[in-house]
């Protein structure tokens, strides 16, 4: 039987103009909230791709694949532990594995949903909830959003880095799992994503959507290939890229990336703004994710 999520929700309605860096997380005010104005009409859902925040409960209530909530052991002197929801494939073979790493906002639906479509398209994927223990538990997306922000600035990311690890140690031990894993990050999640490539030898691939790229000083240590998606109306977050790809093509590193015409931050999240360009971006950006996933993890 598939596993009826227990935080049935509507989508946010709000989204950041832009996101903490995961290296510094300040304390100041360093995003705007903005209401989300539909700016193009609502079109037919496109179960090819990951959703929009609107369909995204939707997705998740009449989806196929078995989802459950597990728990992870991070520390087994002081008992910490770790949230995290997982979905799996219907496939016959051991399938790589996709740690999602969720925006500002914390473990949402619409973070759900996306890790829904990946084991659609053949991985496990697990979402780690890295604000587990810090606020609690919405009933829905919205509420609790700004507890989530404000909590997001206060975590330690070397503990964050940390935590990705247990995650993807957890699903590459599952019975069904293959030894491989990459990553996937949104927003504050996109730049986590770039610096779990720096922090973790043994990641296979990263994809960042939107998210900061680290100093370059720090990119010596990156091995696996990163791919970069990215709004061109997002100039906060798209600044960081020049200076990650001179670095990375001087290192000898793979660093590809995309910025998508008209598109701005939070597209893949927010496919009904922007007059249809954040639509377009999600549609390209989402089959380069997935065959980018399957050059670099599939064997």
């Amino acid at each position: 039987m598939r596993f009826r999520p227990r935080d049935l929700a509507a989508p946010l309605t709000f989204l950041a103009a832009a996101c903490v860096h995961p290296s510094t997380m300040p304390a100041a005010h360093d995003h705007t909230m903005t209401p989300a104005a539909a700016s193009a009409a609502p079109a037919a859902d496109d179960t090819t791709i990951a959703p929009g925040a609107a369909s995204a409960m939707a997705r998740i209530e009449r989806s196929p694949r078995h989802g459950e909530w597990v728990t992870i052991r991070t520390d087994a002197q002081t008992g910490d532990s770790l949230r995290a929801w997982v979905v799996y494939p219907q496939r016959s073979t051991k399938a790589p594995v996709v740690v999602v790493v969720h925006e500002i906002f914390g473990l949402s639906t619409w973070v759900r949903s996306v890790a829904d479509q990946l084991a659609a398209e053949g991985f496990i994927a697990i979402a780690p909830d890295l604000l587990t223990g810090k606020i609690p538990l919405a009933a829905t997306d919205t509420v609790g959003m700004q507890q989530a922000v404000a909590a997001i600035r206060t975590l330690d990311p070397a503990v964050v880095q940390r935590q990705i690890d247990a995650a993807a140690a957890y699903a590459m031990a599952l019975p069904a799992a293959a030894p491989r894993y990459g990553v996937v990050g949104f927003c504050w999640g996109g730049g986590v994503s770039f610096a779990h490539a720096v922090h973790a030898p043994a990641l296979g691939a990263a994809v960042v959507y939107y998210g900061t790229s680290p100093p370059s000083a720090d990119l010596a240590s990156v091995r696996a290939p990163v791919l970069g998606l990215y709004g061109e109306n997002d100039a906060r977050v798209d600044a960081t890229i020049p200076p990650a790809d001179s670095a990375m093509r001087a290192l000898g590193k793979s660093f590809t990336h995309e910025i998508f015409p008209g598109a701005g931050h939070g597209f893949l999240r927010a496919q009904d703004q922007m007059n249809g360009a954040n639509l377009a971006a999600a549609k390209r950006a989402w089959p380069m994710t997935v065959q980018f996933f399957r050059s670099n993890l599939e064997r």
